[in-house]
């Protein structure tokens, strides 16, 4: 199985000008991977693998580099879609990420650390499913996939995948204080984001505009709050919808047009159900009130 799939990841690599400490420009550069989507020269990788890219250049296992041009990218799911121009480009087959059980064996393959000759290869087990993981200055990722598949830097947008050789997910993250743990975006969340990216170029989303967290018993007990469940808002965008309807940092989202928000994951769920433009009701919980907040919803930024 592994070699027939090697030959449809690819490795990234990415260079960017910066400045140096006598703020001078000072190229660097970065390394990813990921794999081939289809004949058309489509490839998936994670939006920080090319996030400020100026250069894009992507390897295959035969030798064959090329120059990949952006063809669309989402912050939000952390997905990006590059383009190379190709003959013979073979695919990966795409699974069903929802028919993943706990325990069954997945293998990663990636570029990790700069290692030079080819792909790296690491087996392991679906450890956990439906995680979610919030990193400071990234958006929170929902229904993640966890596994002991060894995960490194440069492993990032690598597929994960299950024994007949199918992509079940997209290699994401890894938290280095652990071992054994690295998360993966399941492909059948990823599936509409890259229809919607080859199609587009973008996501367009319904948005209130705020930075929240879900709240948990250890949140709530941190913030003094005498409820377990919600999205405690941290921060409202100048002229963003939560703004413009009042809310304020502190507030605790309970529920939006009657749907119930048990954390971050569903306040992000029952948004994506609404339209820009549409008006919603938003119920807060706010020194020891529950208020209901109309708003607007306007377009992600």
């Amino acid at each position: 199985m592994v070699a027939r799939v090697l030959p449809s990841v690819v490795s990234i690599t990415t260079r960017q000008i910066g400045r140096d400490q006598f703020n001078q420009p000072a190229p660097t550069r970065g390394l990813g991977s990921g794999f081939i989507l289809n004949r058309q020269g489509h490839v998936l990788t994670n939006n920080h693998v090319i996030d400020g890219a100026e250069d894009i250049k992507v390897a295959l296992t035969d030798g064959r580099v090329f120059r990949a041009t952006l063809v669309g990218a989402d912050r939000f799911s952390d997905l990006a879609v590059l383009k190379v121009e190709g003959k013979n480009l073979p695919a990966l087959p795409l699974g069903n990420s929802a028919k993943l059980l706990v325990g069954e064996s997945v293998v990663a393959i990636g570029s990790p650390l700069w290692i030079e000759g080819g792909p790296t290869v690491t087996t392991g087990v679906v450890s956990a499913l439906g995680r979610s993981m919030e990193q400071p200055g990234l958006p929170t990722l929902h229904n993640l996939i966890q596994t002991d598949a060894a995960i490194n830097p440069g492993n990032s947008g690598g597929p994960l995948l299950n024994l007949r050789g199918q992509v079940v997910g997209i290699n994401t993250a890894v938290i280095a204080s652990a071992h054994g743990i690295g998360f993966a975006i399941s492909i059948s969340m990823a599936k509409p984001v890259v229809k919607e990216l080859i199609a587009r170029g973008r996501i367009v989303r319904a948005s209130l505009g705020l930075t929240a967290v879900s709240v948990t018993p250890q949140v709530a007990w941190a913030n003094d709050l005498p409820i377990e469940r919600g999205a405690l808002v941290l921060n409202v965008e100048e002229g963003g919808a939560a703004a413009v309807a009042g809310l304020e940092p502190g507030d605790v989202v309970t529920s939006i047009a009657g749907k119930p928000i048990i954390d971050l994951h569903h306040l992000h769920e029952v948004l994506s159900h609404h339209r820009i433009g549409e008006a919603v009701e938003v119920t807060v919980w706010r020194d020891g009130r529950v208020i209901a907040i109309p708003a607007v919803l306007t377009e992600e930024p």
